[in-house]
């Protein structure tokens, strides 16, 4: 089951950051069809925030086709998001790591390494467009 965690630096709303977690976990395999989302009051005493937040992320979830309401039962995982082969994770996740390892030992900090790898990845976006 996923584990949703709040980030105030980054610029989305809570609400937002609980669609993304579940996307990225639809996207990277971790969530699959007919996974259980924590229940809401559960998230709710986990994170500290107003219930409707949650609701308005699964509701929008659902709207997505992502994921269906069960009243009384739960919240249910109904589609998947593509994000390619899941076996070639491992050895991305391994070079990323890696990468990481690097970047802490050059004296990047989280925010650094952040911008950095934003920059390039929107950079690479642009040339593979052109």
């Amino acid at each position: 089951m996923i584990e949703f965690h709040l980030d105030g630096g980054s610029g989305l709303s809570p609400y937002q950051q609980l669609v993304r977690q579940v996307r990225h976990a639809l996207r990277l395999g971790m969530l699959r069809e007919g996974d259980q989302l924590p229940k809401v009051k559960d998230v709710v005493a986990e994170l500290a925030i107003n219930p409707n937040t949650v609701l308005k992320a699964y509701r929008e979830l659902e709207h997505d086709g992502l994921v269906a309401a069960r009243p009384g039962v739960g919240t249910f995982v109904t589609g998947t998001l593509d994000g390619g082969s899941l076996a070639a994770l491992g050895p991305l996740r391994q070079d990323l790591r890696r990468w990481l390892s690097k970047a802490r030992r050059a004296g990047l900090d989280e925010e650094s390494i952040e911008a950095l790898f934003l920059t390039t990845f929107r950079a690479a976006a642009r040339e593979d467009i052109a």
